[in-house]
């Protein structure tokens, strides 16, 4: 885990002889996904240096951690990240990947205490590789911290769920005893290995979602607020007894901030639409 330091914006796609290396060991440690490398391409580049972070003012005070993944370059994960699943969860080409295999649910997740208020964004892309089977779901959420329960994912909070070649990015932020504030931010373009930020700012009184520097919804309920710490987790989630189409999704950076920082504009958003969770346990 990188320690908190000055505010740069993100790391320009890499080239030459370590991509030609990561590429490489990349088809040797996953055969399936040797066609496709996995560096960025040319116009992948935004949204990079523009993301909520800097555009609401965060970056002025109160970074408490960020993870830029460019140490080892490729190579195994370190400790903070525990991997659940089959698959692949490494370092690729300065990324977190996960890689999802043909069937089962893939993810990593965030050690540590966690944390019940504050500022989490991500700059994600997903690809999906193969053709037949069923979709996975690509999810960033926040989800209790430090072995606290997790009541069958009915306490998380999405930074963003979507589908790879999707057109929508949905939101949620779940409740006890089942309660599901969710909303979906249309006419995006989610197909191949395009790159977009995903935040959530989590606050005593409102939750607000970021997409691409721009607030979308807040919600400001009292229920919606668990009072729970909660930590990262990136999950490809498959579909029960289910063929999966081979697909993976890549996170070029996660930071956290605490709300030291007053937002230097308004987050006055949409609210979500209250409904049901129906897998609460």
């Amino acid at each position: 885990m990188t320690s908190p330091q000055a505010a740069r914006g993100p790391r320009r796609t890499r080239r030459g002889a370590a991509t030609l290396a990561a590429t490489l060991l990349a088809s040797l440690l996953s055969p399936a996904l040797a066609s496709a490398p996995a560096q960025a391409t040319p116009g992948d580049d935004e949204p990079g240096p523009i993301h909520a972070g800097n555009t609401y003012g965060w970056w002025n005070k109160g970074i408490l951690w960020r993870e830029e993944f460019e140490t080892p370059y490729t190579g195994p994960m370190g400790p903070q990240w525990v991997a659940n699943g089959p698959g692949q969860v490494w370092h690729q080409n300065g990324m977190l990947t996960l890689n999802a295999t043909s069937e089962g649910t893939v993810s990593a997740t965030l050690a540590g205490p966690g944390d019940e208020v504050g500022r989490w964004e991500t700059r994600l892309r997903s690809r999906q590789y193969g053709r037949g089977g069923a979709r996975y779901k690509v999810l960033a959420e926040l989800v209790p911290a430090a072995g606290a329960e997790e009541n069958c994912g009915a306490r998380n909070i999405a930074m963003a769920s979507l589908t790879p070649n999707g057109k929508a990015a949905n939101v949620y932020a779940r409740t006890l005893p089942d309660v599901a504030y969710k909303a979906a931010n249309p006419g995006m373009d989610l197909g191949a290995d395009r790159w977009h930020t995903y935040a959530v700012e989590v606050t005593r009184e409102r939750i607000s979602w970021f997409i691409d520097a721009k607030v979308v919804f807040t919600e400001k309920r009292d229920d919606v607020l668990t009072g729970v710490p909660l930590t990262v987790r990136f999950t490809m989630e498959a579909k029960p007894d289910r063929t999966m189409n081979i697909s993976r999704m890549q996170m070029d950076w996660v930071r956290h901030w605490s709300l030291e920082a007053p937002n230097t504009l308004p987050v006055d958003a949409p609210p979500t639409k209250v409904g049901v969770y129906n897998k609460a346990c």
